[in-house]
């Protein structure tokens, strides 16, 4: 089925943008990216939203990649969804059961009937040919939405895990680097509340103001819902190539330009920082070549340093070349999930993780993105992200950090504890 397009121009950027999204609440089946202008390298456009379904794939982990495989063949259409962190166990041979407050599918994805872009002022409709009449309605409709009042949320935020079970936790993931089971590993921690009523679409805005990250998304999937402020990009294919940034490598924003910098410098000379960085370096290298042309995966930066209105990351560029006739589906599957949330060895570190953690992290550590009809994709990782199920009240947010033998507790318990600030701020309204 074509898709027909009608476009037009905006004045106000991020006015049209809430309107978009306040308006899109209509509909089971939501989701927005978000670029928040920033001009990355291999950025996409300035944002899209995509929603209502016209077919959809959801589904629990067991044959979850050939079901996306089969259903992103047949419909060579845009797809817009999710890959759950527990994805992981239909690729090795692994398992989760550890406590699950939220409940989303393993996997979520949906063609969209109505697509609307936003480039460079304007705005692009893409409806499928049934909705050819909607496109002027719809656009009056938005145009028209009167943005909802000031909202506070003031909820009371709880850890899942207190410092004395994180050290303990710490001490484990110790030993079994000690011992050489593993080198590095990603160890998370939940913070959640119980019987919220939020409304997500303004939660979002929060988060997003306060971070304005460069793969933000708000996701809703009938009654499960993902705010996300990633500052991380998972996976980009454009024709036969392939890019992966992972990120490993925090340090807090100063007060003052001068302390900026030099907490900027800092980041970039700090060995453990450096060693964390280039062991998921070479995991991601490792993984991409899987698929790759012989020869064509290369490191084009190593331990960049960029800025955000929270901290500052270390983030790394790797990319290759893969054949053309390849599955995209096939790429995501050989790279999954990102080793930037997992550590090395993966197996191993997976398992591990599994034992040492309170909470299945379920879409944290996932990806959110999209597939368009010439097989390309893009996809971020979902961290900094709070997660809300409806009809139970159950919100969420983890946050983690990498373990290596050089790490230290109280130094690792500081990173998660910063990493929260945003979403605790936002949550608790303070």
């Amino acid at each position: 089925m074509k898709r027909i397009s009608q476009t037009y121009a905006i004045d106000d950027l991020q006015y049209t943008k809430k309107r978009l999204l306040q308006w899109a609440q209509q509909f089971r089946e939501v989701v927005f990216l978000d670029s928040n202008l920033h001009k990355a390298r291999y950025s996409s456009c300035e944002a899209v939203l995509a929603f209502d379904a016209f077919t959809l794939l959801q589904t629990d982990y067991s044959d979850a990649f050939n079901q996306l495989q089969q259903y992103q063949s047949q419909t060579r259409d845009w797809l817009f969804g999710y890959l759950g962190y527990d994805l992981k166990n239909d690729i090795e041979k692994l398992h989760s059961e550890n406590f699950d407050g939220l409940g989303f599918p393993d996997l979520f994805f949906f063609q969209p009937k109505k697509i609307i872009f936003i480039e460079e002022g304007i705005l692009r409709f893409e409806y499928l040919s049934m909705c050819e009449d909607e496109i002027a309605s719809d656009f009056a409709e938005i145009m028209s939405v009167d943005i909802n009042a000031s909202y506070k949320t003031g909820l009371k935020i709880q850890s899942r895990v207190s410092f004395d079970d994180y050290i303990k936790g710490f001490r484990t993931m110790m030993n079994h680097i000690r011992r050489g089971d593993i080198y590095e590993a990603n160890y998370c921690i939940e913070f959640f509340a119980e019987a919220a009523n939020i409304e997500p679409e303004a939660v979002y805005w929060k988060l997003n103001e306060i971070s304005e990250p460069p793969f933000a998304s708000f996701g809703k999937f009938n009654q499960h819902y993902l705010m996300s402020a990633s500052p991380e990009r998972y996976l980009k294919k454009t024709g036969t190539k392939v890019v992966s940034q992972p990120i490993k490598g925090t340090a807090k924003r100063g007060i003052t330009q001068e302390e900026d910098e030099k907490l900027k410098e800092a980041l970039f000379v700090n060995e453990k920082e450096r060693s964390e960085n280039v062991m998921i370096v070479d995991l991601v290298r490792n993984d991409l070549s899987k698929t790759a042309v012989r020869g064509s995966v290369q490191v084009e930066e190593l331990f960049g340093i960029y800025s955000f209105k929270q901290v500052h990351q270390m983030i790394s560029t790797i990319a290759s070349t893969v054949p053309e006739n390849i599955n995209p589906v096939e790429v995501i599957r050989s790279t999954f999930p990102m080793g930037s949330m997992t550590g090395a060895p993966k197996h191993s570190a997976m398992q591990i993780i599994e034992k040492v953690e309170k909470t299945k992290r379920g879409l944290y550590s996932g990806a959110i993105g999209y597939f368009d009809p010439e097989n390309n994709f893009d996809f971020n990782v979902i961290i900094r992200s709070i997660l809300y199920h409806k009809p139970s009240g159950y919100v969420s947010f983890s946050v983690g950090s990498a373990i290596t033998i050089n790490a230290n507790e109280e130094d690792e318990y500081r990173e998660c504890l910063l990493k929260s600030a945003a979403m605790k701020k936002v949550l608790e309204g303070c």
